[in-house]
C-alpha cells in the first residue's frame, strides 16, 4: 500500500459530536486523530482513507476516488466498517476498545479509546538503544495477557492477520493492548487480487503470501512467534517466502542459546514452523504452554546445543500438551527448522542436574494444567471454530 500523502482533517473541525484535535498517527490504510467527544474525554478516531485508492488535497474534507478504483474503495469501506462493528463488540482489556463508528464524507470511522503510551516496537527499540535485550519474565508476562485478548478476538471469527510490535500497544502501567486489526485489508486484497497485498514481511505467516485462502487462528500464532522473536534479536524472522527455499532460521535460534530458556525457544520455534498444520491449531493451546513455562526455568550455558526431545524435555512427559509433544518428536512429519537447529544434551549436563530439572519443570507444568484439563477440548473446539477466510 502507497504512504499515506492524502491531506488530514483540519484541526477543531467538528465531526459526529466529535472535534478532532489533531493528527497524531497515519499509514497507507488511514489516519488516527486525538479528538474529544461531547464529554471531553479523548478519544482516538480512524479514518478509512486507503493512500493507493483515494485523493484529498488540503482544505478539502471528501477524498475524491477514481471510477476505476471504486469496487476496491467500496469493498474496503464495507469490511473496515464489519471489521469496527465487530470490535465494538469485543470488550477485553488487552484489545483497543472501539466505542463506536459512523459514516462521514464520503468514508467511515472508527471512534476508540485513548491511551498513553508506546508501542511493544519502541520498547524493543529503546531497549536496543542501551545495548539490553528484552527480558524473559517480561515476554511472558506481556503474551500471556495478549494471548487472552486475542482469543476474545478469535470468538468473534475475526482474525487480527497483522500482529507485530507495532501493533502491540503497552500502556504507562505495562498491560499489553492488540491494535490495528488486519483482517478487513486482507479481505480486500482476496476480493480484488490486484491491490498490494497487506502483510509485514517477517512478520506474516507463509500462507499470507499465498491467495488461495488457508488462514486461520494457526496465522495469527505463527506472528505471535514471530513477534517474541522480535522482542530477542531486535528484528524480525526471515520472511516466510525466503524460508521456503533457503530456511536460515536455524542460526538465529542457535546464537539464542543461554539467553532464553529452552522452553521459551521451543516454544516460538513452534509457533514458526512453516507448516500451518505443524503449529498450534489454537491459541489455548499456546497459551497453556507460554503460561505453564516456569519463572524461573534453567537457561543452558551458550556451549551447550538445544536438546531434542530424547533429552531433558523428553522427561516432561505427559505433562506437555500433546501438540507441542507431537511436534518435539522425532519428526513424523519430515524436517522443520527444529530438525535443523538442534542436538541432544551431551554428557556435559550430569545426569543429576538434569533429572533435577526436568522433575522441576514436570512438576511446574502438570500443576499449572490441571486446573484446566477440563476445559481444553471444549476451549480448543471453540477456537478452531474461526472460518478459514481471513474475513470480519
Amino acid at each position: 500500500m502507497a504512504a499515506q500523502n492524502n491531506a488530514p482533517l483540519p484541526d477543531g473541525l467538528e465531526i459526529a459530536g466529535y472535534r478532532i484535535v489533531k493528527k497524531i498517527a497515519s499509514g497507507g490504510f488511514s489516519i488516527v486523530y486525538l479528538a474529544y467527544d461531547g464529554d471531553g474525554a479523548a478519544v482516538a478516531i480512524k479514518e478509512y482513507l486507503p493512500a493507493a485508492l483515494v485523493q484529498r488535497l488540503p482544505g478539502e474534507l471528501l477524498p475524491t476516488v477514481a471510477p476505476a478504483d471504486l469496487p476496491a474503495f467500496r469493498t474496503g469501506l464495507k469490511c473496515f466498517f464489519e471489521e469496527a462493528r465487530a470490535l465494538a463488540g469485543i470488550h477485553h482489556p488487552n484489545v483497543v476498545s472501539v466505542r463506536n463508528f459512523f459514516r462521514a464524507h464520503d468514508t467511515v470511522y472508527m471512534v476508540m479509546a485513548y491511551e498513553s503510551g508506546d508501542t511493544l516496537q519502541d520498547y524493543i527499540a529503546r531497549q536496543r538503544s542501551r545495548n539490553s535485550r528484552v527480558g524473559e519474565a517480561f515476554i511472558r508476562s506481556v503474551f500471556v495477557q495478549l494471548l487472552k485478548g486475542l482469543r476474545s478476538v478469535h470468538a468473534q471469527k475475526l482474525l487480527h492477520l497483522d500482529l507485530k510490535p507495532a501493533n502491540i500497544y503497552l500502556r504507562t502501567d505495562g498491560s499489553p493492548m492488540l491494535l490495528d486489526f488486519g483482517a478487513a485489508r486482507q479481505t480486500l486484497n482476496q476480493d480484488l487480487p490486484t491491490l498490494t497485498p497487506m502483510y509485514t514481511p517477517g512478520y506474516a505467516a507463509p500462507e499470507l503470501y499465498d491467495k488461495t485462502g488457508g488462514l486461520g487462528p494457526w496465522s495469527d500464532i505463527y506472528s505471535i512467534g514471530a513477534a517474541i522473536f522480535a522482542c530477542m534479536v531486535g528484528a524480525p524472522p526471515q520472511p516466510a517466502d525466503q524460508r521456503r527455499s533457503d530456511d536460515k532460521m536455524a542460526a538465529h535460534f542457535l546464537q539464542l542459546q543461554g539467553q532464553y530458556s529452552v522452553e521459551l525457544l521451543q516454544l516460538v520455534r513452534w509457533c514458526l514452523v512453516l507448516e500451518p498444520l505443524d503449529r498450534p491449531q489454537s491459541l489455548f493451546a499456546l497459551q497453556k504452554v507460554l503460561a505453564a513455562l516456569p519463572l524461573a526455568s534453567a537457561v543452558l550455558p551458550p556451549s551447550l546445543p538445544l536438546q531434542r526431545p530424547d533429552g531433558l524435555l523428553a522427561r516432561l512427559g505427559a505433562a506437555l500438551p500433546a501438540p507441542l509433544r507431537r511436534w518435539l518428536g522425532a519428526g513424523a512429519r519430515g524436517p522443520s527448522v527444529a530438525d535443523s537447529a538442534t542436538s541432544t544434551v551431551t554428557s556435559t549436563v550430569t545426569e543429576t542436574v538434569a533429572n533435577t530439572v526436568a522433575n522441576t519443570v514436570a512438576n511446574t507444568v502438570a500443576s499449572a494444567a490441571a486446573p484446566m484439563q477440563n476445559q481444553h477440548n471444549q476451549q480448543d473446539q471453540q477456537d478452531q471454530q474461526v472460518p478459514p477466510a481471513g474475513r470480519p
